[in-house]
């Protein structure tokens, strides 16, 4: 169902593309937009098992599209150091290819999973005063969350023959 990466020595094992898509400060979503143009979206996102989790507005472009097709992509990228002299990039990242649903229903036990762990990643120093308010408007939004069918990474072939990653 999914192609095969072209640049074969330059693949990442599975266990460095999870710690990539894991550990990475923001990805991009890329989605089915309006008119058949590709829609892709800068977010911030936290991961648990095969879940990525997102959160929205109510209404919006995003929503838009994830409702007219649920099948998505999403791309991090963990290094990137443009090398001049080599007109080349040393880069690293991961995609993942999955489908998406939004979660609106505030008794989906997902909905709340899904903002704890984007605060315990972007907001770790927040007071539990502040978390719990922030927490308390769980029906002011709506958690998008994608289960991934298929993850790649791919580093430049440089990275790879220096053995930055295996």
């Amino acid at each position: 169902m999914f192609r095969e990466m072209r640049r074969s020595k330059q693949i990442l094992s599975r266990e460095t593309a999870e710690k990539i898509l894991r550990e990475g400060e923001f990805g991009v979503l890329a989605l089915s937009g309006d008119e058949g143009y590709a829609y892709a979206v800068p977010i911030n996102y936290a991961v648990e098992g095969n879940k990525i989790y997102f959160h929205s507005a109510k209404t919006g472009h995003k929503l838009d599209a994830i409702r007219n097709n649920d099948k998505v992509s999403f791309c991090v990228v963990d290094h990137h150091e443009v090398i001049a002299e080599e007109f080349t990039t040393y880069f690293s990242s991961a995609i993942a290819f999955g489908r998406i649903r939004i979660i609106e229903d505030d008794a989906d036990p997902d909905k709340l999973r899904g903002l704890e762990l984007l605060a315990d990643k972007y907001s770790l120093t927040a007071s539990p005063a502040r978390r719990a308010k922030e927490l308390s408007r769980l029906s002011a939004l709506v958690v998008p969350v994608m289960t991934i069918e298929h993850l790649t990474g791919k580093a430049a072939r440089e990275l790879v023959k220096r053995g930055d990653f295996t």
